[in-house]
């Protein structure tokens, strides 16, 4: 990851982390981070779940 962006990542989880909206963890399986660019020329931060949701234990009864 390019430098800028990795400064622009830390920001950005900084200020989630503060906010309360994410917390650290040590769970041995994380989510790919990306930055997407927008139509005004600034950066989305997204995060793909695709490899986490592969390796979640999935509930064996249906929901109500």
């Amino acid at each position: 990851m390019e430098s800028s962006k990795l400064k622009a990542l830390k920001k950005k989880l900084k200020e989630l982390i503060e906010k309360g909206y994410i917390r650290p963890s040590t769970f041995p399986w994380g989510a790919l981070v990306l930055f997407v660019k927008k139509k005004d020329e600034s950066m989305r931060l997204c995060i793909a779940y695709r490899q986490l949701n592969k390796v979640t234990i999935k509930k064996k009864y249906p929901l109500p």
